[in-house]
């Protein structure tokens, strides 16, 4: 349901107590007040991002090459040769658009994670596309990234179905303020995409523990494909993550700003990707709103003067989820937050 036919549906009056952030007070109070035009290549560009996380020694997945012009087509065979697995995706797309994961190789086969088969000639013609803007944000010719596959963390596969689990958090003048995780679902065709199926798990800022779910708007218990208890989702390595979307907040000078995380099996917390426009769904999984969190932040005078390990103390005092301490889904259950 869209934005405007929720607004129909509720009372502005009962969205505003509840501390909905809409759409509308998002763009204008939010991301035209805290993100400076300017820098907003260096998230909407997935090799800058990485260049810029590399300098600043934030981790990301390795990156295995880059083809830039049509006429580098020809270098995908020596890109991925004696590769197991791999990623290819475009520099300037968003909401998973263009993404290609190859999870194994065989005899020149390639293999997409639902068993599909690929030749090295599919794999031209995608990167192809790529280049010629196919999966750009604009339109505009764009760069094929070649990335090195990440591998779940143990603890979180049965939590998704064939694509990685990975961690939204909102990041606000440095303050980790509102988190969720996204699993893939068979609907979702493998991606963390909320909008084509996926699950998004609300995650309680202080513990890293569910707080808990939704797909496609409506509450749910368990992973439709997987069956896996999910009020059972506790995050490991909860106050890296926190400390790393802190540190990918610092590093861009955004001041409103969805950090995407990842924890891989081998390398551990990682930054997938960030965006200068967060959706705002992720009220909906975590039965809250943003807006209270967000005027505290606002508020906050001291913020200059704090490291990132005060930012993310204070945010776990101050914004600990009450309902993921008592394991019980909150009262607040809109139709959708658009976004």
């Amino acid at each position: 349901m869209a934005w405007h036919r929720l607004m129909r549906l509720l009372p502005f009056r009962r969205l505003s107590e509840q501390g909905v952030l809409g759409m509308n007070r998002r763009n204008i109070s939010y991301i035209s007040s805290y993100n400076p035009r300017e820098l907003y290549p260096l998230v909407d560009d997935k090799l800058k991002t990485k260049r810029l996380a590399l300098h600043h020694g934030v981790t990301t997945p390795e990156l295995l090459g880059v083809i830039e012009y049509q006429h580098d087509v020809t270098r995908v065979g020596t890109l991925v040769e004696g590769l197991d697995n791999f990623c290819i995706k475009p520099a300037k797309g968003s909401g998973g658009k263009g993404i290609l994961v190859v999870s194994r190789v065989e005899d020149g086969v390639f293999y997409r994670s639902n068993g599909q088969e690929l030749s090295l000639r599919d794999l031209k013609r995608h990167v192809s596309n790529i280049l010629a803007g196919l999966f750009s944000l604009s339109g505009s010719p764009d760069v094929a990234v070649f990335e090195a596959l990440i591998e779940a963390d143990d603890s979180l596969r049965d939590y998704s179905f064939e694509g990685v689990p990975d961690v939204r958090i909102i990041v606000f003048r440095g303050f980790p303020v509102m988190a969720m995780m996204r699993l893939s679902c068979a609907v979702s065709h493998g991606k963390a995409n909320l909008h084509q199926g996926a699950v998004g798990v609300g995650i309680d800022i202080a513990s890293g523990a569910a707080v808990r779910a939704v797909q496609r708007n409506k509450l749910v218990l368990s992973h439709p494909d997987t069956g896996k208890d999910l009020q059972s989702l506790r995050i490991p390595q909860w106050p890296t993550l926190l400390d790393l979307s802190c540190a990918c907040a610092d590093m861009t000078g955004l001041g409103y700003l969805g950090v995407d995380l990842v924890l891989d099996r081998r390398r551990g917390p990682m930054l997938l990707e960030l965006n200068a426009r967060p959706g705002l769904t992720i009220q909906l999984a975590n039965g809250a709103g943003l807006l209270p969190r967000l005027r505290r932040i606002e508020a906050f005078t001291q913020v200059p003067q704090m490291t990132i390990a005060q930012r993310v103390a204070y945010v776990r005092k101050h914004f600990a989820s009450v309902d993921a301490q008592r394991n019980s889904p909150p009262q607040f259950v809109p139709e959708k937050c658009s976004g």
